[in-house]
């Protein structure tokens, strides 16, 4: 299996590598800054670096097929390095126009989505103008299992009318956010649990939705996008918003996170590595007990130890990356399933270490450590938690062997 980057791919991460020294780490004070000042706007600084970014051609690089002027048509593969690169900073895949829960939103759209909701929705996303969430998860049950999603979508004429309530919406808070994807039932009596959700396009400005609050995660609000809990209070909306037919809202889900999984993944690798990178840093420059950190064997055994784990699930992302690529993302899914449970577990690991060997100022605000402590914690149950991917592919690979 070759990993060797092609040349388009190497000249795309030089100069993504040369973007990230040039314009985002020195900016990291001075975003999180301008966030504190006005939480739930895109902060200006992030629009003048989003333009640097589609001038200089690093734009929806998450994008496999190319979709026009907008894409620039990478596999999952030739993406894998890029997204690792823009993980190191938690805001910076939005400058390149690669952020959740867009992507997504964009890969349904250009996959599900009729012409006319392409032009209204896909093309103004495409181009970084707006943003977008995505509403599934509910308080009330447990969304894990997506059959059991209780927001009604029920159809009244030429139009379908919404009730429910959702939670932890990643990017609802944001006061740029412009549509929504929602999940919900059109037909909760279908004998088939999987034929009974629908997704169906809601802009934010639509009476009856409600926000109501941003949830925390560990404390951190993650502004500006948030994670909102929103409440549909008979919204109605076209027919035509509804996305490919009813039930085929499941259908949809599982294309879409197939995607979304791997994106997570990459980026993790990427955090892991950041964080060895400031690990190794502090073992070097850090005197205790009369000499540098890094004389201690217990220090050398954690970088050691990170090292190896760091390029285990780098090569895990790549494999599955490449077998999505090559069969489809249905084929992929025992790799991509694994990459899920390893790559935020091994980002918490090396995390917790560099936090232990920085001390103090390691669960502080003055390093990244903390708050990525916090979402890749958090993501052992974005899209689905880990023991729902242990459950179906222990399943998967029994029945398999069995055979």
């Amino acid at each position: 299996m070759n990993f060797e980057y092609s040349e388009k791919v190497s000249q795309l991460l030089k100069q993504l590598c040369a973007f990230m020294d040039e314009h985002v780490y020195p900016n990291e004070a001075e975003m999180h800054a301008q966030v504190a000042a006005d939480q739930w706007n895109t902060p200006v600084l992030m629009q003048e670096l989003k333009a640097k970014a589609k001038a200089a051609g690093l734009w929806n690089l998450f994008l496999p097929l190319s979709y026009g002027k907008y894409s620039a048509g990478l596999t999952n593969l030739e993406y894998a390095p890029l997204a690792e690169q823009m993980g190191k900073v938690h805001w910076a895949p939005e400058v390149f126009n690669c952020a959740a829960p867009d992507t997504g939103n964009m890969e349904v759209l250009a996959k599900y989505g009729n012409d006319a909701q392409k032009k209204q929705w896909l093309e103004p996303l495409l181009a970084g103008e707006i943003r977008s969430a995505f509403a599934m998860t509910e308080p009330d049950v447990a969304s894990s299992d997506a059959t059991n999603i209780e927001t009604r979508i029920e159809r009244d004429g030429d139009e379908y009318v919404i009730n429910g309530k959702k939670f932890y919406i990643s990017g609802a808070c944001r006061k740029q956010c412009a549509i929504m994807i929602v999940m919900g039932k059109t037909d909760p009596t279908n004998p088939s649990r999987h034929l009974q959700q629908s997704q169906v396009l809601v802009p934010m400005n639509t009476p009856g939705v409600k926000v109501t609050r941003p949830m925390t995660v560990f404390g951190y609000n993650d502004a500006p996008e948030g994670h909102a809990e929103v409440i549909f209070d008979n919204v109605r909306v076209p027919t035509s918003n509804l996305i490919l037919g009813e039930g085929r809202g499941f259908e949809i889900a599982q294309g879409r996170l197939g995607p979304g999984r791997i994106h997570h993944c990459m980026r993790s690798v990427g955090v892991a590595q950041r964080a060895l990178e400031l690990m190794c840093k502090r073992a070097n420059t850090r005197v205790v007990f009369g000499q540098p950190m890094i004389k201690n064997q217990s220090v050398r055994e954690d970088i050691a130890r990170s090292a190896c784990q760091i390029e285990q699930a780098r090569l895990l992302t790549l494999k599955a990356a490449a077998k999505m690529d090559q069969a489809g993302n249905k084929e992929a899914q025992d790799l991509i399933a694994m990459i899920k449970i390893v790559a935020p577990n091994v980002a918490l690991d090396v995390l917790d270490r560099a936090i232990q060997i920085h001390g103090a100022v390691g669960v502080s605000q003055d390093t990244f450590l903390a708050q990525q402590f916090a979402g890749q914690r958090t993501l052992r149950l974005a899209d689905g938690p880990d023991q729902v991917h242990m459950m179906q592919l222990g399943r998967n690979l029994a029945k398999r062997l069995e055979d």
